[in-house]
């Protein structure tokens, strides 16, 4: 009978050293494949293959587009692509980001999950906000196994509490905990049952895929998407609500609140350069005019410059006090 032989992993900020830590204790005959997502800029290399490898005993590579998969061997996402699963291979895709990330954690659990159902383990470990979440949901519905880092060993608690607020986890455990947890369950037989695939689940995974002429699963709703500005549609699984846009991007309703953070800290640097470039220009046509003797033309030109000095002034001290971009961010992340 085949057994719980492929292992998905996501983790963000402090997913590093939780990795190490669970690699360097898995056997070397363990029958299955890992595949690790960690967020990591789009840009630059990643030394998470050589890092890993040096930990435990099981070869590390980057996923390779189309190759075949190895019980035994651990695949890492590589930079600015989402790792996705199919029967007997790996499937590297530019498609859409999910929750500002590529790689991101949820389009490798869904589609381990569509093409492998209960054969699956999803795994969330240390990081901040909640990818991950609608991925473990995933996992679940086709009967595959849950485990979370504990968020008390977690370095950052956002996705694994996330997790186990909106899912159903089967363990909730140590890192230290969780390799002796995967040699069990690998190599407990299971029916092998494959129960169809979601109309929902095919769909999502075929936009982290880039395909065509797929639209969102929900309802319309009237937001934007941050990163294209189209229209986002709300999906609702158990507590946990999404949005996804037409042309794929998708959010939580945290990861939503961060980006409009951000779009919101990014409008007012604009406007705030906007209104010192208007008072510098104020002040420029006003030193003309009185050059020129006009008095009058020249205290309208000062008036304006000073109007907009005090606006200016206004938007630098709600900038200084954090309350708006990253700030929001890191709330809520912790």
């Amino acid at each position: 009978m085949t057994g719980h032989d492929i292992i998905v992993i996501g983790a963000s900020a402090g997913g590093v050293e939780a990795l190490k830590l669970l690699v360097s204790q898995l056997p070397a005959d363990l029958p299955a494949a890992i595949f690790i997502v960690l967020h990591i800029p789009a840009h630059g290399g990643s030394a998470l293959p050589t890092i890993l490898e040096r930990a435990g005993v099981l070869p590390v590579e980057h996923a390779k587009d189309g190759h075949a998969i190895q019980n035994g061997h651990i695949y890492v996402a590589p930079p600015d692509a989402h790792l996705l699963v199919k029967r007997g291979y790996m499937v590297l895709s530019h498609g859409p980001k999910e929750n500002g990330h590529r790689p991101a954690a949820d389009p490798l659990f869904r589609s381990a999950a569509r093409a492998y159902g209960e054969r699956v383990i999803g795994i969330i470990l240390s990081g901040v906000l909640d990818d991950g979440t609608a991925g473990i949901i995933a996992v679940k519905m086709r009967e595959g196994i849950a485990i979370v880092q504990d968020p008390k060993d977690a370095m950052y608690s956002g996705m694994p509490t996330s997790a186990i607020e909106n899912a159903q986890i089967d363990h909730i455990v140590p890192v230290i905990e969780i390799s002796a947890l995967l040699s069990k369950l690998t190599r407990q037989p299971i029916l092998g049952q494959d129960d169809p695939v979601s109309d929902d689940l095919d769909k999502e995974v075929n936009m982290a895929e880039f395909e065509h002429n797929t639209y969102p699963p929900g309802k319309l709703v009237a937001l934007s998407c941050p990163d294209c500005g189209g229209p986002l549609w709300e999906v609702q699984e158990g507590e946990l609500i999404r949005f996804r846009c037409r042309v794929g991007h998708a959010f939580t309703a945290q990861s939503l609140l961060a980006h409009q953070s951000e779009q919101l800290e990014d409008a007012f640097w604009m406007a705030l350069r906007a209104l010192e470039e208007s008072a510098a220009l104020s002040r420029r046509m006003a030193e003309r005019a009185e050059t020129r003797g006009k008095e009058m033309t020249a205290a309208q030109f000062r008036e304006r410059a000073t109007n907009a000095d005090e606006r200016a002034r206004l938007i630098r001290e709600v900038l200084q006090s954090g309350i708006i971009g990253t700030n929001d961010k890191q709330n809520l992340d912790n």
